[in-house]
């Protein structure tokens, strides 16, 4: 399924009633002794360098669009598109970004030069970065490690909520990123949602798409309206942010796996259709993020009590009450249990990638078939929409399995001993399958 939710945004049909009007886009305040974090075992060292180097693969300014063959195209936007490539002299399989940026020459120059800091980047949780260079049209194209599973919002729109031992070990990788770029690098991540979270058919959950270039930021067209909905409060408001304002992100983004839909109501397709769309229903949504309480997880047996709280702690309306993602990487209870917990990842990515082709070669063949339109009518008609304006519920696809909590109560069980009891809930179009 190809996901295009990085290029632009959604369209949101509804009039801006109250009159928000967006602030000039703020700046982060430097780190506080609060937000500071301590070096830890992420650290990046000469002798912890991933196949990067080893393969030779430099951040090459100088690489050419004749070095990279198509294989195929994975989306597009109005930002861009994503294709999968080969560079034909190193031989090595990549994913290819094109970025339209609106921007002088000197700036795009200067944008490809701040991305070299992402060539330096050497987490688990941090998709690989191969380079970057200017094509032939002057957009900015960067070179990253292919993630074959694709993002987190495209298995959350193919197959419903994600089960809850497996958000567990999403938060753990989120949060490892997010600490890692900070005390590392000092970067803030600034575009936290679950179409920048991706996966590979190893297990593996990196981030990508961090700021670490103010200009492409600023160059981007659309950059505020694309992604503004998952922004803390304090960025909407063009207050001064720090850290804090990526863990508001990580909870409204793992609220969204959760129950398998954005927490705040969005406007429905039954809107009226002569009012106007885009930046206006931004605006009322936006509005509402600031204004009205933050969601809260559904009570229901599906979510342990130790989920409840950590989405409470990271959608504190004051960044004061909110911890860091140190904190929470660190001494959160739902955190210390995703850790404790075993997940064979592998193998629920991996399905994923079977379901998915199947669901594929269901939708051609019946296409093929000559099945009728008002058929596939009467079945989109039933099909749910992940962000129609109804009150959250929790996944009807399956019980999770409870993770492990030191803490008792709701949720509380000892460690496993392995995975090989666990079922896989998958929902196809609303079904389990």
């Amino acid at each position: 399924m190809v996901d295009t939710d990085k290029f632009g945004p959604r369209s949101m049909k509804r009039r801006n009633v109250k009159g928000l009007a967006l602030a000039a886009p703020p700046k982060p305040t430097a780190p506080s002794n609060e937000d500071a974090q301590l070096p830890g075992s992420l650290a990046n060292t000469n002798s912890q360098r991933t196949d990067t180097l080893e393969i030779g693969v430099e951040f090459r300014p100088d690489w050419r669009s004749e070095d990279l063959e198509v294989v195929r195209d994975l989306g597009a936007g109005n930002g861009g598109s994503v294709s999968l490539v080969r560079h034909t002299g190193l031989n090595i399989t990549m994913a290819r970004k094109i970025i339209h940026v609106e921007a002088k020459k000197e700036v795009r120059k200067r944008i490809v030069r701040e991305l070299q800091i992402m060539h330096e980047c050497n987490s688990p949780y941090i998709v690989t970065f191969y380079g970057a260079f200017m094509n032939e049209s002057g957009d900015v194209t960067m070179c990253m490690e292919y993630m074959d599973c694709g993002s987190l919002d495209s298995i959350s729109k193919t197959f419903g909520p994600i089960r809850v031992d497996v958000l567990g070990k999403i938060a753990e990788a989120i949060l490892g990123g997010l600490k890692y770029l900070y005390f590392t690098h000092r970067i803030m991540h600034r575009d936290i949602k679950p179409s920048n979270m991706l996966v590979n058919s190893k297990g593996q959950i990196k981030l990508c798409d961090f700021g670490v270039s103010s200009e492409l930021e600023n160059s981007v067209a659309d950059t505020f309206v694309g992604t503004g909905t998952y922004m803390a409060p304090e960025r909407i408001q063009g207050s001064p942010y720090t850290v804090k304002s990526d863990v508001w992100s990580v909870g409204l983004a793992l609220m969204e796996l959760a129950i398998g839909k954005f927490p705040f109501s969005m406007p429905s397709e039954e809107d009226d259709e002569d009012e106007p769309s885009g930046p206006q229903g931004i605006l009322d949504l936006l509005q509402q993020i600031v204004l009205e309480p933050s969601p809260k997880l559904p009570k229901s047996d599906a979510f342990p009590q130790i989920l409840e709280d950590f989405v409470e702690k990271c959608l504190m309306k004051d960044p004061a009450d909110r911890p860091t993602p140190q904190e929470l990487y660190d001494s959160d209870p739902f955190l210390q249990a995703a850790k404790r917990t075993p997940v064979d990842l592998e193998q629920w990515a991996k399905s994923m990638m079977v379901e998915r082709r199947k669901v594929k070669e269901g939708e051609t063949q019946r296409e093929g078939g000559g099945k009728k339109e008002k058929d596939r009518e009467k079945d989109v008609s039933t099909t749910p929409d992940r962000k129609e304006n109804v009150e959250a519920s929790p996944p009807a696809n399956a019980e999770p399995r409870p993770l492990a909590s030191k803490e008792g109560g709701k949720g509380a069980i000892p460690p496993g001993p392995g995975t090989g009891q666990m079922q896989l809930p998958i929902r196809t179009r609303g079904k389990a399958v």
